[in-house]
């Protein structure tokens, strides 16, 4: 289950593209996730997607 709560998001959004995954889209492929929703939850906590660093920042 994913974490709905946006911090807790960004932990386990982060932790599982360090450990799993070399991409956002394939985390949210996997995951079954909706990238855009994804993106957006983070964005209000003032992260984005950073692909250099495959993290959000």
């Amino acid at each position: 289950m994913i974490p709905k709560d946006p911090v807790m998001l960004l932990s386990y959004v982060n932790t599982q593209l360090r450990d799993f995954y070399g991409s956002l889209e394939a985390l949210c492929e996997d995951k079954g996730l909706d990238r855009e929703e994804l993106m957006e939850k983070l964005a209000s906590i003032e992260y984005e997607y950073d692909e250099e660093r495959n993290q959000f920042i």
